[in-house]
């Protein structure tokens, strides 16, 4: 089992346009007997009400999406390239369908009760605050709609407290 060290939020850097967008993340929420993950390359890290928070997006067809509402936390795992491929096909296929998390090379664990992963190179464990789901009549460039929504499948956005950050050591 990999070790990892909770470290100060103060102290913690990375890098969001990498992190997120090219490298990925899993989204897990549930409990030891039933939980599930989903890989996202959109989101973001920033400070809203005076927290340290993650801004997740989940469509509202993600199986996933259940597990986030049902539940208060959820993580957040990052992991070095070699593990891409793993991470397309959680983003590719749905826990409905199958039992998705038993058949890739990662290794499930619980921190804190929220699940995460052993070959993650950093956790954020986070806890939800606020939830909308996007508009159409948003849209400020209605460019962006047609573009990432033609099945009018809007994602929902999560603002999320950083409670814990673990990096692997």
């Amino acid at each position: 089992m990999m070790e990892f060290q909770e470290q100060k939020l103060d102290d913690f850097t990375c890098h969001p346009f990498t992190k997120i967008a090219k490298e990925w993340m899993l989204i897990s929420s549930g409990s030891p007997n039933h939980f599930n993950t989903m890989t996202a390359s959109w989101g973001g890290l920033g400070t809203m009400w005076g927290k340290s928070v993650a801004f997740t997006f989940i469509r509202p067809q993600r199986y996933t999406k259940e597990f986030i509402d049902q539940q208060e936390r959820f993580s957040l795992c990052f992991f070095d390239k070699r593990y891409q491929k793993t991470l397309s096909y959680l983003g590719s296929v749905s826990g409905r369908d199958e039992n998705k998390i038993e058949t890739c090379d990662l290794t499930p664990m619980f921190l804190d009760g929220v699940p995460c992963f052993e070959e993650a190179n950093c956790i954020l464990l986070c806890k939800k605050l606020y939830c909308q789901e996007m508009l159409p009549t948003s849209f400020l460039d209605t460019s962006l709609d047609t573009q990432w929504y033609p099945h009018k499948d809007y994602h929902f956005m999560y603002v999320s407290e950083i409670e814990k950050v673990l990096q692997q050591i």
